[in-house]
């Protein structure tokens, strides 16, 4: 099996200035109807504006409350690109959405581009600014870096009264991205798969989704877990289960993480980081997943886990939706919590997709049709029911999708202290821990080669943590 190739870091800041005359204007895998980030965001006051939002008003370009859909804009005209990562479905269902939009705004013609490998070659193209008027805002940039490419949505405050999961693309209380919908993180399954090996009761700790797993093994032609090792991004979702899945708590990841000493370290009750980490390693180890990782494909995965060759795919809700649409099954397809259980309580991460963002170097009429465009998709077109997730909208009804999550508690992570809101990118990043797919194929290669324990491994993870928090002069709660 070949070893994965450790990709550049296009996240961090040094690579990303040195586009900044280059390009102004892109997981994995939880979502509630609640976004419950502060509405202190980035330490400015509620409600208040900021430079950057009301330097995006005074351009002429509103803010995407601002606009009245169908009435305002119908005499601006405009050829806008967006690019997309759904190659799958750009070309029929993207291209429809544009076509309802134009019997609504017939001057402004919407372009879809699919794009494969999406994150890295959207963050390359940024650089470049060959990229068009919007793009799905890729997780390689960082929030300090927002406003070098995109333009302001709008505040916060207001923003977030409004849509879900406005937190996660905010800076200096400042919205440049807001989510086509959201996702819960757990695990996608094949009912049948699952009921044929004998196993009447869905897992909730590590141990006994890996018993699943050998049962699986055991009782059924199914590959028990696909890693999808080889599409690289697939293996970075498991970063999304380190913070509510594992711990239930929803300020852990933004806050708590970044000041805890040794957070990799194991538990007497398998929670935290480890556990997630505890889950791939062993069903690695065990020989419960694909004969070869690097051989996996992504595309053929989705066919399969509808036939029942696959039983299990650790992914966000997002993916449900696919591989219901990917065969003749798609009453076989469940999706579960993720598998760790907090003081006997159960909790999953709430969160937004892909979020849509605007290039702050197209012309002015071209940010304006953008800005109507996004909004239309998010208050007006069926791009939720079509892929199964969580409205932009708040207060609109969770899909059918989460309905074995009745018993789990839905949660989103809380915003950044004030001052502290890159502070889990810098470390991450300095560390090279739960940052993108690396970290994590490191670990199903410790595991497959027997190279390292994941004692080892973890602690080494330890070790790049407390380097990265003495870097930035964190306090350590112990």
């Amino acid at each position: 099996m070949r070893k994965i190739k450790k990709l550049v870091s296009m996240g961090m800041t040094a690579v990303l200035a040195l586009s900044l005359t280059a390009c102004g204007g892109s997981g994995s895998e939880s979502k509630g109807g609640n976004d419950s980030g502060s509405a202190n965001q980035g330490g400015a006051e509620a409600g208040a504006a900021s430079a950057d939002a009301q330097g995006s008003e005074a351009s002429g370009v509103p803010t995407i409350d601002q606009i009245n859909l169908g009435t305002d804009y119908q005499d601006i005209a405009a050829d806008i690109l967006v690019l997309t990562d759904r190659t799958d479905i750009v070309d029929t269902v993207y291209k429809g959405y544009a076509e309802e939009f134009m019997k609504l705004y017939p001057n402004i013609k919407v372009t879809y581009e699919g794009i494969t490998d999406y994150a890295e070659s959207v963050t390359l193209r940024l650089t470049n600014g060959d990229w068009g008027d919007v793009c799905f805002i890729p997780a390689t940039v960082e929030k300090s870096e927002f406003s070098t490419y995109f333009v302001p949505l709008g505040d916060y405050a207001t923003l977030n009264d409004r849509y879900n999961f406005v937190t996660e693309k905010t800076f200096d209380n400042t919205v440049y991205g807001i989510p086509n919908g959201g996702t819960a993180g757990g695990v996608a399954y094949n009912k049948r798969i699952w009921e044929e090996a004998g196993i009447t009761e869905m897992p909730t700790t590590p141990d006994e989704f890996l018993d699943g797993l050998q049962k699986i093994k055991d009782n059924t032609d199914a590959i028990p877990l696909y890693t999808n090792f080889s599409a690289g991004w697939t293996m970075g979702a498991w970063n999304d289960y380190v913070g509510i899945a594992s711990n239930a708590d929803p300020d852990y990841k933004n806050n708590k993480l970044l000041h805890t000493k040794d957070p990799f370290t194991k538990n007497d009750e398998m929670s935290g980081p480890y556990a997630v980490f505890y889950t791939l390693y062993e069903a690695v180890a065990r020989g419960l997943v694909e004969e070869d990782p690097a051989s996996s494909d992504w595309e053929s995965s989705k066919g399969m886990i509808n036939r029942g060759e696959i039983a299990t795919m650790v992914l966000g809700s997002w993916c449900v939706q696919q591989f219901k649409d990917a065969g003749d099954n798609p009453d076989d397809i469940g999706y579960m919590p993720f598998p760790i259980t907090v003081n006997g309580k159960r909790a999953a991460a709430a969160g937004g997709n892909y979020a849509y963002g605007i290039n702050n170097q197209a012309s002015t009429e071209n940010q304006i049709a953008a800005m109507v465009y996004i909004k239309w998709l998010l208050e007006e077109s069926p791009i939720f029911e079509d892929e199964g997730s969580i409205p932009a909208l708040k207060g609109s009804p969770y899909p059918e999708t989460l309905e074995e999550f009745d018993s789990v508690e839905l949660l989103s992570d809380n915003a950044p202290a004030e001052g502290e809101e890159s502070l889990y990118d810098d470390i991450r990043n300095m560390a090279e821990v739960l940052s993108g797919d690396y970290p994590v194929s490191e670990v199903l290669e410790a595991a497959l080669y027997g190279s390292m324990t994941l004692d080892d491994k973890m602690n080494e993870w330890n070790e790049k943590w407390t380097r990265a928090q003495e870097n930035f002069n964190v306090e350590i709660i112990e």
